[in-house]
């Protein structure tokens, strides 16, 4: 599966560069042809400008690339020789975290505590996600706007975790977590998996119930209210399970099982929905029903407006007149 996704990743890659390259070659050209129509020797003075601009930049990706730190990989089990140096590496790491001042990160229970605390206050900013997941989601009714959405709020949430365990994450840390996750949630994770519907339906039959007690007699807003929770909780739902496995890849002492790890994180992850979808289901109600209550309100107004004309007029035109007395 690895060895997949891996070849996946480098034909897209070489992909995307290919295009770069024509569109650079384009751009080039015609920058090259713009200089030359003041004069052949301008001309030339561009492009070789450009090239050497270019292997400059090359060489200089290259260099920062290269002098990244390596990622900080921990061992498949504590039975390596290497954990201990792991251990160490782990501490060094922690001990420079300022939310980890008073901790003691001398033994290994000392960072387990600490790594404990850290994971805490990832749980904020995934419940945090989550909710603005949600209630964005449930609300736009746009599925490609929705997909962009998650996307760009897992790519963040994913940044922010790996920030709370490293102040400065290095880009090779960056990439080596979300390939994890992403190989873990989606690739390897089977989204239609049965644990998955098992676990999230409890929770989304409970908010369906009281949806017809939060908008009571109006049936299309009603239904609008139950598509708009379905929507959400899904996202809802994935962006948990997703920053469950970030966090749990960041807080480990060896590598998880993989199998392992995503079924305890849809268990978790739909626990968490729980809140979630209540509280974000009487946000998306209230507003509705605030809404459809301002509609009627104006429609009943302008009823009332009309009438008042109506028996003005009718008025008028029983009144008598001068004449006819």
């Amino acid at each position: 599966m690895n060895r997949t996704i891996k070849n996946v990743a480098l034909a897209v890659s070489a992909l995307i560069l290919l295009f770069f390259l024509l569109f650079v070659i384009n751009q080039t050209a015609q920058v090259v042809e713009l200089a030359s129509h003041l004069s052949p020797a301008a001309g030339t003075i561009v492009l070789w400008f450009l090239l050497v601009l270019y292997a400059a930049f090359v060489m200089a990706t290259v260099v920062f690339f290269l002098r990244l730190p390596k990622p900080l990989q921990p061992p498949e089990s504590e039975a390596e020789p290497r954990f201990s140096l792991y251990l160490a590496a782990l501490r060094k790491r922690l001990v420079v975290n300022p939310r980890l001042r008073g901790y003691d990160l001398t033994d290994r229970a000392g960072i387990e505590k600490a790594l404990e605390h850290l994971g805490r206050e990832c749980d904020i900013i995934i419940r945090d996600t989550a909710s603005a997941v949600f209630v964005s989601t449930a609300i736009s009714q746009s599925g490609r706007l929705d997909t962009v959405f998650v996307l760009m709020a897992h790519l963040r949430m994913l940044w922010r975790i790996a920030r709370v365990y490293a102040q400065r994450p290095a880009l090779r840390d960056l990439l080596n977590l979300y390939a994890n996750v992403a190989a873990t949630a989606f690739v390897a994770g089977e989204i239609d998996d049965a644990e998955i519907s098992e676990q999230i339906e409890p929770v989304l039959t409970s908010a369906l119930g009281a949806v017809s007690l939060s908008v009571p007699g109006i049936q299309a807003i009603a239904s609008l209210v139950v598509t708009s929770i379905l929507t959400g909780a899904t996202n809802a739902f994935f962006t948990l399970r997703v920053g469950i496995i970030a966090r749990r890849y960041c807080g480990t002492l060896v590598i998880p099982d993989r199998q392992a790890l995503r079924r305890s994180a849809t268990a978790e992850a739909a626990k968490l929905l729980g809140s979630i979808v209540k509280s974000g289901t009487a946000r998306i109600s209230k507003a509705l029903w605030d809404a459809s209550k301002g509609k009627v309100g104006s429609a009943f107004s302008g009823l009332t407006g009309f009438a008042c004309d109506a028996k003005d007029s009718l008025f008028e035109l029983l009144k008598p007149k001068k004449n006819e007395r």
